[in-house]
């Protein structure tokens, strides 16, 4: 029984000190000079670098996630080694889960798992992309961000004037990949659908014919 309680204590210990770190996150002192966040947007703009984590304000909600598994960051490269000719030809650059994309507007941002822009792409200060400047953003469906990538992310980049967003749905029911494109008033008037495998193109400005069995385990 000593041993039981000795370690039942050092656990409570531990799940005390993981509090008190969360604490200190969420109650750190404004920076000097400065009120303190007020709005998610804010909030964001104050975190310090999160290693291993992923920060988004959607729709007006932070958002901190863990980044994706390996099989998650292998699909974004698949695709970004399919796209090399095209980048090439066009002297476009691809980021692979490292950039943030500045809703226009709204001023979400968003981390998409790829993005495709020029390399004169207007940006919102020094680290994000400006979404109207962006040529394509893609997700890749997780468990943890199934709800958020397939039904807010159309709403947030269509928003934001993002020509084109591509979805990878390793997951779903049926696994498949959908691009949605001409976005207007706050949505995308075109949405096609493939099931994984199946050849797709991701229409101008991107202009591509992609083979979607890259994708496929």
């Amino acid at each position: 029984m000593p041993r039981i309680r000795g370690i039942l204590s050092v656990a409570n210990r531990a799940r005390r000190d993981m509090f008190m770190a969360t604490m200190t996150i969420r109650e750190r002192e404004p920076v000097a000079g400065h009120d303190a966040p007020q709005t998610a947007r804010e909030l964001f703009d104050a975190l310090p670098p999160l290693p291993g984590l992923r920060a988004e304000v959607v729709e007006g909600k932070m958002i901190v996630s863990p980044m994706g598994s390996p099989e998650h960051g292998w699909i974004a490269a698949d695709l970004h080694d399919a796209l090399l000719p095209l980048r090439r030809e066009h002297g476009w650059r691809g980021s692979v889960g490292s950039v943030n994309v500045c809703i226009e507007g709204p001023r979400d941002s968003c981390a998409p798992d790829y993005t495709l822009a020029a390399p004169d792409c207007p940006r919102w200060g020094q680290s994000e992309l400006l979404s109207s400047g962006v040529l394509m953003v893609v997700e890749v469906v997780s468990p943890g961000s199934a709800h958020l990538d397939r039904h807010e992310k159309p709403r947030v980049y269509a928003t934001g004037r993002v020509p084109v967003y591509l979805l990878i749905d390793p997951i779903g029911d049926e696994p498949g990949v959908t691009v949605f494109s001409r976005p207007a008033d706050g949505a995308y008037a075109t949405t096609t659908r493939v099931t994984m495998g199946s050849p797709i193109t991701l229409p101008a400005p991107v202009a591509f014919e992609l083979d979607t069995s890259i994708f496929k385990a």
